[in-house]
């Protein structure tokens, strides 16, 4: 059966396939109106904004443009005045009728390996419900390890930064670890829209990105890092000193704060008695042939950089076998009622978002820009870590944090003149920001996370934001300090 959840959001990846007859819609409430205010409103001041900065800084008209839609887009989202699907496709339509870019680049979000990631995903994780198998690892994997709801988000957190150590897709953990989570939370009676639910979802979605951005090559932001330091600087980055310059703080100390914050912000009352041994029986004949199939897959995902296929294909690969005749562990119907096209369309938004920037050059003139305003002067290292930080942070909020490298790594020569700082430390300065994320969409894995749990965007954001605070207060002046012990900063 289908469920409503009180948050804004999309239906729960676990939903069943049969659901009751929809009532008759409802006219149009005077709520809807005033929300289309509120978003004409905040589409107003941003395009404002960006002509009258574009004026006085004699920016060139289709740069403005760009940036007019981009920060129209990205408010939208980040405040939620329009449903997420409702700003994607305006963002779309506005892109191609206004030749922001060419309809390429505006779409290739579609045909992005992180899309049809999620893609894949969502249909293997369809057949881990409908076989069973989900519940099965469930039971395996947290068995007498749920005596209290802070144990259960721990036990989650742990096994997706755990998982980083061995598998290099961020997206792949995700797609790996959400229907066993989902499944847990169904056995634990958490049901779409509770507390519980929500916190066992986001604690994947940002344990999955946030602690093993400190991990080599755990993710995309720090193998596009790894890969341009080499190729633009001759500097190769070493696993071992990688993780002890950013594990530590950014990744255990991180993982701790996330763990508390969850149960602070989506609290579950009460103590929770150990889960009763489950018998489910020995695996049918579809358990083991999608147990095999993800064991292939997963192999194929953590040895990507040796056979060189993208674990996009693999997980496309997967998704196909899972719906050939013979298998049988997914229909064409519950492609059809199950596989969401909402959240989807939402990813392709985002990712073609970014694609824009790159093309329109809107990241580099936005970071060249930020650069001469900059109080970069030698000597005054707390100072200069504050300013490129904050350098990276805005860029973040335009570029997506995937991107982030491919825009700042080319400037980090300079960088590396104005402020006096080593070059490696100017390189590695970019992953406490990249690490940082404020809004969801931000992050496509978090996005991919929130979509399959069913979790809307209003508790990403809240549960982002939180957890940016103390980082920035707490996290970045202890990551300071150990960056000193070790050397990196004079």
């Amino acid at each position: 059966m289908s469920h409503t959840s009180p948050q804004p959001g999309y239906p729960a990846a676990g939903a069943a396939a049969a659901a009751p007859p929809k009532p008759a819609p409802s006219p149009p409430q005077a709520g809807n109106l005033s929300d289309s205010a509120r978003a004409a409103a905040v589409i107003a001041v941003c395009v404002t904004a960006v002509w009258l900065a574009g004026h006085a800084l004699g920016a060139p008209g289709p740069l403005v443009l760009a940036a007019a839609l981009v920060l129209s887009t990205v408010c939208c989202w980040a405040l939620g005045v329009l449903p997420e699907p409702t700003t994607t496709l305006l963002f779309f339509l506005c892109a191609v009728l206004l030749h922001v870019a060419p309809p390429p680049v505006v779409f290739s979000g579609f045909t992005s390996t992180a899309w049809w990631l999620m893609f894949g995903g969502a249909v293997t994780g369809v057949a881990l419900r409908q076989t069973g198998l989900a519940q099965r690892l469930a039971a395996i994997i947290f068995r007498g390890r749920v005596g209290s709801y802070r144990q259960v988000i721990a036990t989650v957190a742990l096994s997706a930064v755990g998982l980083a150590f061995l598998m290099p897709s961020t997206t792949g953990r995700v797609l790996l670890l959400m229907p066993i989570v989902l499944a847990l939370a169904d056995r634990l009676g958490y049901g779409p829209g509770s507390n519980g639910r929500i916190g066992m979802v986001l604690t994947v979605a940002a344990a999955s990105y946030m602690p093993p951005t400190t991990i080599l090559p755990a993710n995309i932001p720090n193998s596009v890092l790894l890969g341009a330091a080499s190729s633009l600087y001759g500097v190769n980055l070493s696993y071992g000193s990688y993780l002890l310059l950013h594990f530590p703080i950014l990744g255990a100390l991180k993982t701790v704060l996330l763990v508390w914050l969850v149960c602070r912000l989506f609290p579950e009352k009460g103590q929770l008695a150990a889960l009763p041994p489950q018998d489910l029986g020995t695996p049918g004949r579809q358990e083991t042939v999608l147990a095999a199939i993800l064991a292939l897959a997963v192999a194929g995902f953590a040895t990507d950089a040796l056979h060189g296929i993208s674990p996009a294909w693999i997980s496309l690969a997967a998704c196909i076998v899972c719906l050939l005749p013979g298998v049988g562990l997914v229909s064409p119907r519950m492609l059809a009622e199950q596989v969401h096209l909402t959240p989807l369309i939402y990813v392709a938004g985002f990712l073609g978002l970014g694609a824009v920037v790159e093309s329109t050059g809107l990241g580099t003139a936005i970071s060249k820009a930020l650069l001469q305003w900059l109080p970069l002067s030698p000597g005054h290292n707390a100072a200069n870590v504050a300013a490129l930080g904050a350098v990276g942070a805005a860029l973040g909020l335009v570029t997506t944090l995937p991107g982030l490298p491919a825009v700042l790594t080319p400037l980090a020569r300079e960088l590396a003149q104005a402020t006096g700082l080593p070059l490696e430390t100017v390189l590695m300065l970019q992953v406490p920001v990249f690490s940082t994320v404020f809004f969801p969409y931000q992050s496509p894995p978090i996005v991919i996370a929130m979509q399959l749990g069913g979790v809307g965007l209003r508790a990403g954001t809240r549960l982002c934001l939180a957890l940016a605070v103390p980082t920035l207060l707490v996290l970045m002046p202890l990551d300071y300090v150990w960056w000193r012990l070790l050397g990196y900063l004079p």
